[in-house]
């Protein structure tokens, strides 16, 4: 990766709808729909209330879905539109252009981390009766920024490794938006979905700890960063590997 290549793949985000929205819809969930539900809900929903970080981050259970769509996008538009012969035509060593897409993926992950998190703090603090800070407000606060990211960079690796966007969206948000969360709460099922990527990750966005997790907040972040590294390496080689 080297600045010329980044340079070029900022453009690319700036100058195409599809990719500069998700990130902005995401923020915009991450911190509106904690807004709106901590307002609707603060008084009476006391998971809200007694761990916090399930009402300050209940947003990024949506914007979650614009990060996914992101990272798939990052590459797999390419894919699908051919248009990655004309970015290796441009830029031929394809480690370069890959890693420039995953520096890009992670600065606007980390972008939206940033800002949806103190969106999502100050609509819940603005909006819930409760004492919302305390131990895990430094470390939720953290993955809240970090989560994003690594969540963009997981997407981008899968996709790579798939090259196909409707492969990657089809198998990608099903699992992080509704298959992931319901597994969750199906005994047995649950000891194995928990070292799932974004249930690991989520975890760290946490005040609580809970019994049933056999792992601590900071391992949970730990646990998604070794899945996103083992994407970005699986994309790497994958696209090292294509006829492309």
């Amino acid at each position: 990766m080297n600045l010329t290549a980044l340079r070029a793949e900022r453009i690319k985000l700036t100058t195409l709808r599809s990719l500069w929205l998700p990130p902005l819809i995401a923020v915009l969930l991450t911190a509106g729909v904690t807004t709106a539900v901590g307002a609707a809900l603060g008084d009476t929903d006391h998971n809200i209330t007694d761990d916090p970080g399930v009402g300050i981050f209940y947003g990024l259970n949506f914007g979650q879905a614009a990060l996914v769509s992101f990272g798939v996008l990052l590459i797999g538009q390419e894919f699908n539109t051919r248009m990655l012969d004309v970015s290796l035509t441009a830029v031929p060593r394809r480690g370069r252009l890959y890693g420039a897409k995953l520096a890009l993926g992670a600065l606007v992950g980390l972008g939206v981390g940033a800002v949806g998190t103190a969106g999502a703090f100050a609509g819940y603090a603005a909006t819930v009766p409760a004492e919302w800070h305390g131990p895990g407000f430094a470390r939720a606060a953290t993955a809240g920024v970090l989560y994003p990211a690594l969540l963009v960079v997981l997407c981008l690796g899968v996709t790579a490794q798939l090259g196909n966007l409707t492969a990657a969206l089809g198998l990608l948000t099903p699992t992080v938006f509704l298959l992931s969360p319901l597994l969750s709460g199906v005994p047995g099922v649950r000891n194995v979905v928990q070292f799932l990527p974004d249930r690991a990750g989520q975890y760290a966005l946490r005040y609580a700890d809970d019994p049933q997790t056999g792992y601590g907040h900071w391992t949970g972040l730990i646990v998604m960063a070794l899945w996103t590294a083992l994407a970005a390496y699986g994309g790497l080689r994958a696209l090292q590997r294509t006829g492309r």
